[in-house]
Protein backbone atom coordinates (compact mmCIF):
# COMPACT_ATOMS: atom_id res chain seq x y z
CA UNK A 1 0.00 0.00 0.00
CA UNK A 2 2.96 2.60 -0.22
CA UNK A 3 2.03 5.67 -1.90
CA UNK A 4 4.97 6.47 -4.58
CA UNK A 5 5.68 10.19 -6.23
CA UNK A 6 8.29 9.98 -8.82
CA UNK A 7 9.73 13.20 -9.53
CA UNK A 8 11.45 13.92 -12.96
CA UNK A 9 13.41 17.01 -14.68
CA UNK A 10 12.28 16.25 -18.39
CA UNK A 11 9.52 15.20 -20.55
CA UNK A 12 9.28 11.49 -21.34
CA UNK A 13 7.21 9.61 -24.06
CA UNK A 14 3.64 8.29 -22.67
CA UNK A 15 5.34 4.65 -22.76
CA UNK A 16 8.51 5.70 -20.92
CA UNK A 17 6.98 6.99 -17.98
CA UNK A 18 4.71 3.82 -17.59
CA UNK A 19 8.04 1.90 -17.97
CA UNK A 20 9.99 4.15 -15.01
CA UNK A 21 6.64 3.89 -13.40
CA UNK A 22 6.32 -0.06 -13.35
CA UNK A 23 10.07 -0.43 -12.39
CA UNK A 24 9.06 1.39 -9.32
CA UNK A 25 6.20 -0.33 -8.20
CA UNK A 26 7.96 -3.83 -9.55
CA UNK A 27 10.88 -3.16 -7.24
CA UNK A 28 8.30 -2.42 -4.45
CA UNK A 29 6.74 -5.59 -4.83
CA UNK A 30 9.92 -7.34 -5.20
CA UNK A 31 11.46 -6.15 -1.83
CA UNK A 32 8.45 -4.98 0.18
CA UNK A 33 6.85 -8.02 -1.05
CA UNK A 34 3.37 -5.98 -1.45
CA UNK A 35 0.49 -7.58 -3.98
CA UNK A 36 1.61 -6.91 -7.41
CA UNK A 37 -2.49 -5.14 -7.68
CA UNK A 38 -1.62 -2.46 -4.90
CA UNK A 39 -0.76 0.36 -7.05
CA UNK A 40 -0.44 3.88 -6.29
CA UNK A 41 2.26 5.43 -8.36
CA UNK A 42 2.22 9.32 -9.57
CA UNK A 43 4.99 10.49 -11.97
CA UNK A 44 5.42 14.30 -11.41
CA UNK A 45 7.11 16.23 -14.67
CA UNK A 46 9.04 19.58 -13.33
CA UNK A 47 10.57 22.07 -15.97
CA UNK A 48 14.11 22.04 -15.28
CA UNK A 49 14.33 25.08 -14.17
CA UNK A 50 11.94 24.88 -11.26
CA UNK A 51 14.01 21.37 -10.26
CA UNK A 52 17.55 22.10 -9.03
CA UNK A 53 20.04 19.49 -8.69
CA UNK A 54 23.99 18.89 -8.55
CA UNK A 55 25.60 20.74 -11.06
CA UNK A 56 28.25 17.91 -11.71
CA UNK A 57 25.62 15.36 -13.11
CA UNK A 58 26.65 14.04 -16.03
CA UNK A 59 23.01 13.93 -17.38
CA UNK A 60 20.66 16.27 -15.61
CA UNK A 61 18.11 15.75 -17.48
CA UNK A 62 17.93 12.67 -15.82
CA UNK A 63 17.85 13.54 -11.79
CA UNK A 64 14.98 11.58 -10.63
CA UNK A 65 13.67 11.57 -7.15
CA UNK A 66 11.36 9.02 -5.72
CA UNK A 67 9.24 9.26 -2.54
CA UNK A 68 7.44 6.45 -1.01
CA UNK A 69 5.59 7.01 1.76
CA UNK A 70 5.06 3.48 3.62
CA UNK A 71 3.97 2.00 6.60
CA UNK A 72 6.88 1.29 9.36
CA UNK A 73 7.95 -2.30 9.64
CA UNK A 74 10.36 -2.88 7.29
CA UNK A 75 13.74 -4.22 7.60
CA UNK A 76 17.16 -2.47 6.86
CA UNK A 77 18.06 -5.74 4.37
CA UNK A 78 14.25 -5.20 2.42
CA UNK A 79 14.95 -1.14 2.39
CA UNK A 80 18.41 -1.70 0.94
CA UNK A 81 17.07 -4.27 -1.49
CA UNK A 82 14.24 -1.71 -2.34
CA UNK A 83 16.81 0.75 -3.49
CA UNK A 84 19.38 -1.73 -5.21
CA UNK A 85 16.03 -2.87 -6.90
CA UNK A 86 15.12 0.76 -7.89
CA UNK A 87 18.13 1.87 -9.61
CA UNK A 88 18.33 -1.74 -11.72
CA UNK A 89 14.69 -1.28 -12.73
CA UNK A 90 15.85 2.33 -13.96
CA UNK A 91 18.71 1.78 -15.67
CA UNK A 92 17.85 0.09 -18.50
CA UNK A 93 15.79 2.75 -19.06
CA UNK A 94 18.37 5.34 -19.70
CA UNK A 95 18.27 6.88 -16.25
CA UNK A 96 21.55 6.39 -14.60
CA UNK A 97 22.43 4.59 -11.11
CA UNK A 98 23.95 7.95 -9.17
CA UNK A 99 21.04 10.23 -10.83
CA UNK A 100 18.72 8.27 -8.46
CA UNK A 101 17.57 9.33 -4.91
CA UNK A 102 14.80 7.21 -2.99
CA UNK A 103 13.73 8.91 0.22
CA UNK A 104 11.39 6.73 2.32
CA UNK A 105 8.64 8.39 4.76
CA UNK A 106 7.67 5.50 7.46
CA UNK A 107 4.38 5.94 9.13
CA UNK A 108 2.91 4.09 11.84
CA UNK A 109 -0.06 1.74 10.52
CA UNK A 110 -2.74 3.82 13.18
CA UNK A 111 -1.74 6.88 10.88
CA UNK A 112 -2.51 5.46 8.01
CA UNK A 113 -6.27 5.36 6.54
CA UNK A 114 -7.95 3.29 4.44
CA UNK A 115 -10.61 1.24 3.41
CA UNK A 116 -13.44 3.42 3.52
CA UNK A 117 -11.87 5.33 6.95
CA UNK A 118 -10.53 3.06 8.79
CA UNK A 119 -7.25 2.72 10.68
CA UNK A 120 -4.75 0.47 8.56
CA UNK A 121 -3.96 -1.28 11.80
CA UNK A 122 -7.38 -2.42 12.55
CA UNK A 123 -7.64 -4.24 9.18
CA UNK A 124 -6.61 -6.90 6.98
CA UNK A 125 -3.65 -5.47 5.02
CA UNK A 126 -3.43 -8.67 2.98
CA UNK A 127 0.70 -8.61 3.34
CA UNK A 128 2.96 -8.27 5.92
CA UNK A 129 4.80 -5.53 6.52
CA UNK A 130 7.61 -7.18 8.82
CA UNK A 131 9.87 -7.61 5.67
Amino acid sequence: MPAVIIEVRRQYAADQELAIMNAVHAALVRAFEIPAEDRNVRLVVHEPERFMCAPELAHPEYRTIISIDCFAGRSLTAKRGLYRAIVEGLEPLGIPRDHVSTILHEIALENWGVGGGHAASDVDLGFTVNV
